[in-house]
């Protein structure tokens, strides 16, 4: 099946002329339709950019040109970074109406690679969530088991991918909404090290935290993105696009389990797989050894601080007026600024978005500031510094992706605090910067992910270590 090749199968079944990049974007066409409204992973569809896309492939195929590594391979964006001339809610009510006027640098490069995109996928509310519940357009189901929640905020990146409805995606991770929802839909989800895609034209969550990355079926797919996506940018001074090349020896590296991460808690299937495959991993001769990352577990708490008052800075922003949701503004007219400012972002905000800006204006208000928000990025620095000294010792560490298996839907959207603790053991590479990827591991049950976390600008490496464990299990 068309849904199962790999980003190489396609483009070679393309130069072969098994098939046309057009039949391939009308036969991911009539599937969507037909398939996604019981998923609900896209939240609009660029059917037209699609198919001029797939008709410049078939006639660079004709014409014997050499393809870009993504030419007329199909892919989706999350809605939350920007397309040339397509929405962009960042699944917000407070953003339906709005229409990009440019491109992000990440799409910017996929169109020169000629990648095709179907279009924008769902996803939890500015970013902020860890089911796809929190959208303004409706939860996303996982593909797995529709009565079960796909993870977020990529939940409409995840569920497309997993469905077969494009071949990889590109989502945006804050504190684990690339890997959770890859471990929770069977994918390879990668958060790179910060500063090495660019950020430009994506809507910003927690600016010292938010990175692009890919979501794919496989690690060789995710590789061929992120080579695609990753480099210097003159747009984002943050991005320094570097990539540390380097062999890796099954028999030479030494691999560092952190024991905080098997905590009282997490569920028994997760636990039971995760050191199943390490034993394999031993078993294949790999030097594994335990190590200890005890600030880590103030990585959760750092990261409710961070990114609240991030997010309030952030969203303060949108005020409906510059750009935004027409319909905010029928009926009856406020009397003053503050009551327009106030009806749109009361009715355009959901109660998670409202939930966090109102601890992250908290957290940065006076009285309150050192006693949170500086406290948070004292024990962020300690954070970073812990993962420095690890990788003195060891390689690469490894750790379950997420403590639970996929929870159903609507299990925890009431409970913040359980919901919160989703991102357990995602939140630490964000706050330190720390290139990260998840891979499944589960032969058969719901999907576990094995989360494989690098040094910093070492994507390289991770990947080739991450092929090495994709073949062993």
């Amino acid at each position: 099946m068309i849904t199962n090749l790999t980003i190489k199968d396609i483009q070679d079944q393309l130069k072969q002329g098994k098939f046309t990049a057009i039949q391939l974007v009308d036969f991911l066409i009539a599937k969507i339709e037909k398939e996604d409204p019981a998923i609900n992973s896209f939240v609009y569809k660029s059917y037209d950019l699609a198919r001029e896309q797939a008709k410049k492939v078939d006639e660079m195929i004709a014409a014997g040109k050499e393809l870009p590594a993504l030419a007329g391979i199909p892919c989706a964006i999350k809605d939350n970074i920007l397309i040339d001339g397509i929405n962009c809610s960042a699944g917000s009510n407070i953003l339906k109406d709005y229409i990009a006027s440019y491109d992000a640098t990440v799409i910017q490069k996929l169109k020169e690679q000629g990648a095709i995109i179907l279009g924008k996928l769902n996803l939890d509310e500015f970013a902020m969530g860890s089911s796809g519940e929190y959208s303004a357009f409706g939860p996303t189901k996982n593909p797995k088991d529709l009565e079960r929640v796909p993870g977020g905020s990529s939940s409409g990146p995840a569920a497309a991918v997993a469905a077969g409805f494009c071949q990889f995606s590109l989502g945006s991770d804050t504190g684990g909404s690339i890997r959770q929802p890859a471990s929770f839909c069977g994918l390879v989800g990668l958060k790179p090290t910060y500063g090495a895609v660019s950020r430009y034209g994506l809507i910003s969550l927690a600016s010292s935290l938010d990175q692009i990355g890919p979501i794919t079926k496989n690690v060789d797919d995710a590789r061929i993105v992120y080579q695609a996506i990753m480099g210097k940018d003159p747009k984002d001074s943050t991005c320094i696009g570097e990539d540390n090349k380097g062999e890796v020896d099954i028999k030479k590296i030494k691999i560092g389990i952190p024991k905080e991460y098997f905590v009282s808690g997490i569920d028994p299937e997760v636990e039971k797989t995760i050191k199943a495959t390490i034993d394999k991993l031993k078993e294949s001769g790999v030097d594994v050894v335990e190590i200890s990352l005890p600030y880590n577990k103030y990585a959760l708490a750092c990261y409710q601080i961070l990114l609240p008052a991030e997010a309030s800075a952030n969203l303060a922003r949108y005020d409906n007026i510059r750009y935004g949701n027409k319909e905010l503004h029928s009926g009856d007219f406020r009397e003053s600024l503050e009551e327009i400012y106030r009806y749109a972002r009361q009715q355009g905000f959901g109660p998670e978005v409202r939930r966090r800006i109102m601890l992250g204006t908290y957290a940065l208000s006076a009285g309150y500031y050192d006693a949170y928000y500086l406290r948070a990025q004292k024990v962020r620095t300690l954070i970073q510094n812990e993962f420095r000294q690890a990788f003195k010792y060891v390689d690469f560490i490894i750790t379950p992706t997420c403590p639970t298996l996929p929870f159903k839907l609507g299990e925890r959207k009431d409970d913040p605090v359980t919901m919160y603790l989703s991102d357990l053991f995602t939140t630490p590479a964000n706050i330190a910067g720390v290139c990260a990827i998840s891979i499944p591991c589960a032969k058969e049950g719901l999907p576990v992910g094995l989360q494989i976390i690098g040094n910093f600008f070492q994507e390289d490496k991770l990947f080739k270590i991450a092929k090495i464990f994709e073949e062993i299990k």
